[in-house]
């Protein structure tokens, strides 16, 4: 009964602080997120802003760099509407950058700094730039897309700005411009607010990528008015406060790093301190150095932390919250317990996506939680799903049929256009926004957003992720999660790391299952097959092994299966070292050429 009752004070108290913190954040509204941010600036202008290794801009040395940055864009007739690309490395002059640019009232698309050649040409030309402001470390890169990338005239490269990192010096394309000098001659006086009045909460702030692991980036809208509502509900939801340092090693191109925990920090008065990019060697030494209190995670950053070596910093550390997703269920107890970390706060949602569930309570595994009774206030929907089709399953009435409780479906969301927190803007390309929209769900009328995610709830209406639709294959007439089998063969001795997904097998229908698989000294592939036939079901296990020494990974961690499928069991274009599931031997053999051509013509039966 206790703890029922504080599951429930767990849940209604935060939901409670969020949808408060949140008031007044509308599509119509008259709001922008640089007026929003200019507030804190003026509550808060000597504290600390920006850490960046020994690198300390206050509030009001923020305001002073973006309004240069707002200054400049004026200046080159840029203004409400209007998109400049924003290219560059994690350091403070990235915020600085689309700050000023919100103040002229600019949208920034936050371009993939590792991008080159086709996606990075793709990813420009998606946005519809006017300008390009990108650092140094990317003149090479921007460069190499002549002819056929930007006109040089609209590069503007930064160099070792305020409060910048150093980097290594490159040739810029001829013909492209200077913005540290440019910069250098701006006002650090704040512009008029009137170059943006026209703003409404509806209108464009930010265009973000998406960083899936197939195809080329799409680029999402994402309003001032949602802009600002995530900034301020995470930040109630970690119930951040001035005398708070958030600390993310997240690519500030992303909506986790580059809104979300900045946002946590700079709405609430706190530090937001990052670095270049994520080390699992010197994260608990930044901690230490910055007094961070909060952490921004990505589940696989938790997994890299626990399977690093102990070090006395981790134990000096003051981190009273980590908020993040993407969590696995087998990493999280281990992260938990080992450094000690008084409350994580789980969540689901996507740059793009219209649902927002929080774990307010720290329930292992579980991604958020809706009681029956707050069912409204979400509008989260699990439907069945067809995965022959990849579509939901329809019933007589040509209406799609909602899944019982334990059962797995897609999640939806339902749009309503009048929410900042139910919109669904979409993506600078049409046809991809349409095909994120399904219509007709449970009413003639209605539209839900498709989050291509299957879950599962349990009767107290916990959330739990399953697979993300793709990533889920056929075999021997079973359908099979990846994600189900990571997490069932991820806690094998020796296993550091492991991207399970389907190939095809000729003669067969369906895929077979096949992980890649990076080791530690003790790894056995005895005791991998042992767990195998322990923990699933013979159709789910992995019929082949692929073991390397690194998985290919976005920036933000996920796995990259698209490669690995296309090259699929063949020893005889595959270097790494191949095993089988031989049904003989009842243990992983080496996949000889032999082996493989007696598998593909049939001669041996799996």
């Amino acid at each position: 009964m206790l703890s029922t009752l504080k599951r429930e004070y767990a849940f209604v108290s935060g939901l409670g602080r969020t949808l408060l913190r949140i008031s007044g954040v509308t599509p119509d509204a008259k709001i922008s997120v640089a007026s929003a941010l200019e507030q804190s600036v003026d509550a808060h202008r000597n504290r600390p802003a920006l850490l960046f290794h020994d690198n300390r801009l206050t509030y009001g040395d923020w305001d002073a760099r973006a309004n240069r940055y707002a200054h400049w864009a004026l200046a080159q007739g840029l203004g409400a509407g209007d998109v400049v690309a924003l290219a560059m490395q994690n350091r403070p002059e990235y915020l600085c950058a689309w700050f000023g640019l919100a103040k002229a009232g600019v949208a920034a698309a936050l371009v993939n700094a590792n991008l080159t050649g086709r996606a990075l040409a793709h990813s420009l030309n998606a946005a519809g730039a006017k300008a390009v402001v990108a650092g140094e470390e990317l003149a090479g890169p921007l460069a190499a897309l002549a002819p056929d990338g930007p006109d040089p005239s609209a590069l503007w490269f930064a160099g070792d700005g305020e409060g910048a990192l150093k980097t290594e010096a490159h040739d810029r394309p001829a013909g492209s411009n200077d913005l540290d000098a440019a910069l250098a001659g701006q006002s650090a006086e704040r512009p008029d607010p009137d170059v943006r009045a026209s703003l409404e909460g509806r209108d464009v702030a930010f265009l973000i990528y998406t960083s899936g692991t197939t195809g080329l980036p799409k680029a999402a809208r994402l309003s001032a008015a949602r802009v600002l509502t995530i900034m301020r509900a995470f930040a109630a939801i970690a119930r951040s406060r001035p005398d708070d340092v958030v600390y993310s090693p997240l690519p500030l191109y992303h909506t986790v790093g580059g809104i979300m925990a900045p946002g946590i920090a700079l709405t609430a008065g706190a530090a937001f301190a990052t670095r270049e990019h994520f080390s699992a060697h010197g994260f608990w030494a930044d901690c230490d150095r910055y007094g961070a209190t909060i952490f921004q995670y990505v589940g696989e950053l938790c997994r890299y932390l626990v399977n690093s070596q102990p070090t006395d910093a981790e134990r000096r550390h003051k981190l009273r919250v980590a908020i993040g997703n993407g969590l696995r269920p087998d990493v999280w107890d281990a992260f938990e317990s080992r450094f000690k970390i008084p409350q994580i706060r789980e969540y689901y949602g996507s740059t793009e996506g219209n649902i927002t569930i929080i774990n307010y309570d720290g329930k292992p595994g579980a991604i958020g939680r809706v009681p029956p009774y707050a069912q409204p206030v979400f509008g989260l929907k699990l439907v069945k799903f067809d995965p022959k089709t990849e579509q939901p399953v329809r019933g007589p009435d040509g209406k799609c049929v909602e899944c019982a409780i334990g059962e797995a479906g897609e999640a939806i969301g339902k749009i309503d256009t009048k929410s900042a927190r139910k919109r669904f803007d979409g993506y600078t390309d049409k046809e991809s926004t349409e095909k994120k929209v399904l219509r007709g769900v449970f009413q003639e009328d209605d539209a839900w957003f498709r989050t291509g995610d299957l879950m599962r709830r349990d009767a107290l209406g916990y959330f739990y992720f399953v697979d993300r639709i793709g990533d889920t294959f056929r075999w021997k007439g079973e359908n099979v999660s990846t994600a189900e089998v990571s997490q069932a063969l991820s806690s094998v001795d020796g296993v550091r790391e492991i991207n399970v997904y389907g190939v095809q097998a000729p003669g067969h229908n369906g895929r077979a299952g096949m992980a890649a698989v990076v080791s530690d000294e003790g790894f056995s592939l005895d005791a991998l097959h042992a767990q195998a036939e322990a923990e699933l079901p013979k159709y789910a296990r992995p019929l082949f092994l692929r073991m390397q020494a690194e998985l290919a990974s976005t920036s933000t961690f996920k796995q990259v299966k698209g490669d690995l499928v296309k090259e699929g069991f063949d020893p005889n274009q595959i270097e790494d070292r191949l095993y089988f599931d031989h049904p003989e031997a009842k243990a992983y053999v080496p996949l000889t050429a032999e082996l493989y051509q007696a598998i593909v013509t049939g001669d041996l039966r799996i």
